[in-house]
Formats: C-alpha cells, structure tokens, sequence
C-alpha cells in the first residue's frame, strides 16, 4: 500500500504539470497553429486608415519576411522557413504577383536582403550562420554564390539576421539577436549590430546592447530599428523600442530597457560600470507588441499628412494574458524626427482571438502604395490609396 500511495501521488504530479502544460500551450495555440485560409474577395478585410485599402498581392510565398525590390523593380521576398529567396513579378502591372519564381534554395534561415550596385550590382543574403554575395541575373532571376562575407554566430535563441546597405555607401549592417531571453553574452557578436565593409572585408562592431534588432531602415543618413525587450516581466514591461542605431553606442541590454530603466531582476546586485553610457530609447512601444518591419513614408504620392512618418509591423505577442500587436502603425513624426503619436494604419489580423495574420515586412513606396509580409498566413498585401 506504502508504494501504491507513492504512485498515486506520482501520477497526481504529473497529472498536474501536463494540466498546467496544457494551459500554457492552449494560450498561445491561436498564433502557432497554421493560419485560417484567408477570405476570398477584394478588398481584404482589414480596416486601414481612411483613403486606403489593402488587396491580395500573393497568398503563395509560406513564411515571408524582408521584401526589397531588385535592380529592374521586381519584388522579391525572403522566405525564412523554407529556405529561399523569391522573385515575384507583376509584369501586367495589376496588382497582383503573376507567379512566384524561386531566385535561390537550400538556404540556412534566409532573412535580409541587400543590393550594392557599383556599377555591377551585388547580392547580399544573410543567412543565419553567415553573410554571404551572389551575383544576380536580373533577366533569369537566379542568384550565382560569390564569396562568403562574414561567418556569423548561430544556435540557441534569435536566429534572424537582417541587413541594411548603410547610408555612407561603404558598410553592409548586419544585425544579430541575443542567444537567450536575458543573460550577459559570452559571444560579443550576439545582440549587437556588425558593419561589414564592403571594400576591405573587415567586421567591426557598429551598435551593442541591443536585444533584437530584427529590421532597420534609413532615414536622412540616419540608421533606425525595432528591438523586441525581454520576456516574463509581465504584461507590460519592459517596453519594445525604436532606436537610432549609431556607431559605437551601447543601448543598455540585458541591464536596462526603455528610457534607461534598470532590469532589477535580471541581476539587482550588480551594476555595471559603464551604464551612464547607455543610450535610451528613442521611441517607447507597448511590451509584447514584438515590433519587426520599419519603413519611412516618402513625400511622393503621398498625403501631406503622412509624409515622413513611421510605419511599424507589429507581429504580435505570444506571451500577454490580453493579446497585442498584430497590426501596422503610423507613428507620426516631426521633421527632425521625434515621435508625436502613433495611430493604426492596419488592423484586423487578429479575429475573435484567432491570429489569421502577422505582419512582419514592410515596403513603402511612392505613390501612396505599401506592401506588407505575412509570415503566418504566408502572404503579401498591397495596400494603395483609394
């Protein structure tokens, strides 16, 4: 009876532990379970900012992310999960992609993408484990390899690497996240940005401190990018960020977030000695919102009002009691740069608690058009003035 009494007991606290499983999984099971089909029709259903509307450019590209277009205009897209870079042609001028061309495969966690044309035009992809040139045929569409960058830090944690032709011409910017949730790193390439010079080869650190930079974008010879904070403080801390990414600068992980504020329990004895130099955050996001594609509206075809502004795809949490994210903002922006409010510019990825969608890239572009990515539903939109 004694060892009856143990087994009991044993199955009662595995019965538990699988129970309180289940409820952690069942949570997040609406954001990681295959996307609902989309509805047929157009326009889709979102809500957009009046004098907009969003249209099907493609639902056949599975885990886009990055979009660019290449040196003839066409759109291409990194597929992240299944290992390929995409061209997506719209040669009748429609709206919608005529056919998905596959431009390379076999690809280790593809995800940024870069053109250094000079004047033959170089190919950057960064994969997760290394940055590396192809010279691209923009009539076939097919990339050749060329040389191998830079080798790069991978396993464990962020495995996105993203990339940015810096405004000065000379260095490729490539970000890389952190191993873990929070922890001092011992690799100094991990949650930091790299810049690449394109010239001599050599890698530098350019910006450090930085969680998880996934996308950053240009702005008046300006670096800007998203950083997702840290997990498990809660529901609303600590803030995601927007920061102006300068070199050598220290943004404050895994001590500090947001506007310098100490993460007292990542490790509350022990301060470092340079944290009067960490650089805060330019602009404050609501925790969780796990921010991803930047894009900077041009004045071209746009209304006077939008012109300059801040658009951010946010993907959406997995983590929050109440979910948050899944939508693009406007964050609207005075001239010189700082942050006056953020209103919504798309809205309606998450329905009735179910994600059918989470945005990831954005691509904006004259005339009032912007392409959004959709990893989950493995789709691109296309967003124009109505």
């Amino acid at each position: 009876m004694r060892y009856a009494g143990w087994g009991l007991l044993f199955l009662l606290v595995i019965g538990l532990g699988l129970w309180s499983t289940w409820g952690a999984v069942k949570g997040i099971l609406p954001f990681i379970r295959p996307a609902p089909q989309l509805p047929e029709g157009e326009p889709l259903p979102f809500s957009l900012e009046e004098g907009f509307v969003a249209r099907l450019y493609t639902n056949d590209v599975p885990g886009a992310r990055v979009l660019l277009r290449d040196p003839r205009g066409v759109l291409l897209a990194s597929l992240t999960d299944n290992g390929s870079v995409v061209a997506l042609p719209d040669a009748d001028a429609n709206g919608v992609a005529d056919t998905v061309v596959q431009i390379i495969s076999g690809l280790r966690k593809p995800h940024g993408l870069a053109f250094r044309c000079a004047p033959d035009c170089a190919f950057y992809i960064a994969e997760e484990h290394a940055v590396r040139e192809y010279a691209y045929d923009p009539e076939t569409r097919q990339a050749t390899y060329v040389r191998t960058l830079a080798a790069l830090p991978f396993g464990r944690g962020h495995t996105t690497r993203s990339l940015l032709a810096h405004p000065n011409g000379k260095d490729l910017l490539v970000a890389i996240g952190s191993s873990c949730n929070v922890c001092n790193e011992r690799d100094p390439r991990r949650a930091a940005i790299l810049a690449i010079d394109l010239e001599s080869g050599a890698v530098r650190p350019f910006a450090t401190g930085l969680r998880n930079t996934v996308f950053m974008a240009a702005r008046r010879g300006e670096v800007w990018g998203t950083d997702m904070g840290r997990d498990f403080l809660g529901d609303d801390l600590p803030p995601d960020e927007i920061n102006i990414l300068r070199e050598r600068a220290w943004y404050g992980w895994p001590w500090f977030y947001g506007q310098n504020v100490e993460d007292f329990a990542f490790n509350p004895n022990a301060r470092p000695s340079f944290a009067q130099e960490s650089v805060p955050s330019h602009i404050d996001i609501p925790a969780h919102s796990a921010p991803l594609g930047l894009a900077f509206i041009p004045a071209e075809g746009w209304p006077a009002e939008f012109q300059g502004d801040l658009l951010v795809a946010y993907h959406g949490s997995w983590n929050r009691s109440v979910p948050t994210g899944y939508k693009v903002v406007r964050m609207k922006l005075t001239p010189d740069g700082q942050h006056t409010s953020t209103t919504d510019f798309i809205t309606g990825f998450l329905k009735e608690g179910e994600a059918i969608g989470r945005p990831a890239g954005i691509l904006a572009e004259p005339g009032g058009i912007v392409y959004v990515s959709d990893d989950h539903a493995g789709a691109i939109y296309r967003i124009t003035r109505e």
